[in-house]
């Protein structure tokens, strides 16, 4: 990974925020081959469900199924949500292969929205705030060095309105304070945005500002939803605010699935779609591990088992096509359906019958160039400029 970005640590949730508002009818079956092709992309942490009450979640009844019966791959680190002690004591039956997630480092946390943390957990934001002092207590108690802050619903509600830097920045500075006058160093700030208000703007500041404020703190979070169509574009704006020194945890859902019920937005609020996201990391020089093309498989897998094109792109087009054996057919008929476009991983059948509109064979000394391994333009080079069919610099007629 290049110096100049933060380590990102990538977390892919589709089988947990992605699932907990799909048909809870879709079968165990078809959720374990899901799980197994995930494990088989290169992703390195993926969360496998919830252990949460099926009485609001009966998407996650049968996740002891789920566990029991997928094939974990050596490597990848598997998680699963918990909100609570019995879920925790759930989940530890199955460790491994799952792993039990708990931070050594406390952190303080407070929903910005007081009405979404009423309808999501039953609990008000004044009884989140009043719970940190139990969490500063037994850190004290516990000798702990480093801690965290953050907040959730940082960027604005669809019950109350929009949230300023300012308002997130208070919140923070507040939880900060705490810990300064318990002596514990603070290391880390997480931000979430369960109803999709995040914009790239909006995180480089806070980003931006915590870093020039507590340049101590650097382990970032950010929890993105993409109700508005800008987690990607947040997430890219969280990875320029950082730098090296820095680490950045993410996380998304092939396909862009994935919502919360509480909310207000449904299915329509989805999460970057870990295809999407990989696709611009490669383009950014950053490598990832991960097979895109058995990714893309993932995706299509998924939309078999929700009847319907999940809201990624790269899954739909394909990534790039950088490398010689990539390109399209420069003789390809017209294509005009989804399913025709997927001839970029499954072949020139999807395409035949189409309508060849061309009259003769299309050819190009560009796409010759390019087939050869040349470069298609040479900017300090003589190709195309030299060329006779280049426009040349015309002497004006005395």
């Amino acid at each position: 990974m290049s110096g100049r970005y933060p380590e990102i640590v990538y977390t892919e949730e589709g089988m947990r925020e992605g699932m907990q508002i799909e048909d809870a009818n879709i079968p165990v079956s078809a959720k374990v081959e899901l799980l197994d092709a995930l494990s088989e992309t290169g992703l390195k942490q993926i969360v496998i469900g919830s252990f949460v009450s099926p009485k609001y979640t009966p998407q996650m009844a049968r996740i002891d199924e789920i566990v029991t019966k997928f094939h974990p791959k050596p490597g990848v680190m598997y998680t699963a949500l918990a909100l609570n002690e019995k879920g925790v004591e759930r989940a530890k039956q199955y460790a491994p292969p799952l792993t039990i997630v708990r931070s050594k480092r406390p952190q303080l946390r407070v929903h910005q929205c007081d009405v979404f943390a009423r309808r999501n957990t039953n609990r008000s934001q004044m009884q989140e705030m009043a719970a940190w002092a139990k969490v500063i207590d037994s850190a004290v108690q516990n000798g702990v060095k480093e801690a965290g802050i953050g907040t959730n619903a940082t960027f604005g509600s669809n019950f109350v309105g929009d949230f300023s830097v300012d308002m997130t920045m208070k919140f923070l500075e507040k939880q900060h304070d705490l810990w300064d006058a318990v002596g514990i160093k603070v290391t880390s700030v997480s931000i979430g945005d369960p109803m999709g208000w995040c914009h790239p703007v909006k995180v480089e500041e806070i980003f931006g500002r915590v870093k020039r404020k507590w340049p101590e703190i650097t382990t970032f979070s950010a929890h993105l939803h993409n109700s508005r169509g800008m987690a990607i574009t947040s997430a890219y704006a969280a990875i320029k605010a950082l730098d090296g020194d820095d680490t950045l945890h993410l996380q998304g859902t092939i396909g862009g699935i994935g919502g919360c019920p509480y909310c207000g937005n449904g299915r329509s609020t989805g999460m970057a779609p870990t295809e999407d996201f990989m696709h611009m990391l490669e383009g950014m020089g950053i490598e990832t591990g991960v097979d895109l093309g058995k990714l893309i498989d993932c995706v299509w897998m998924l939309e078999k088992m929700i009847g319907r094109y999940a809201w990624g792109h790269v899954s739909r087009c394909g990534p790039r096509p950088i490398k010689r054996e990539q390109f399209f057919d420069a003789n390809a008929p017209f294509v005009e359906t989804v399913e025709q476009a997927h001839h970029f991983r499954r072949g020139k059948q999807l395409y035949e019958g189409c309508i060849y509109p061309w009259d003769k064979p299309i050819s190009s000394p560009y796409l010759d160039r390019a087939l050869q391994g040349l470069p298609t333009y040479e900017p300090d080079g003589a190709w195309p400029w030299e060329e006779a069919f280049f426009p040349k610099a015309m002497v004006p007629a005395k």
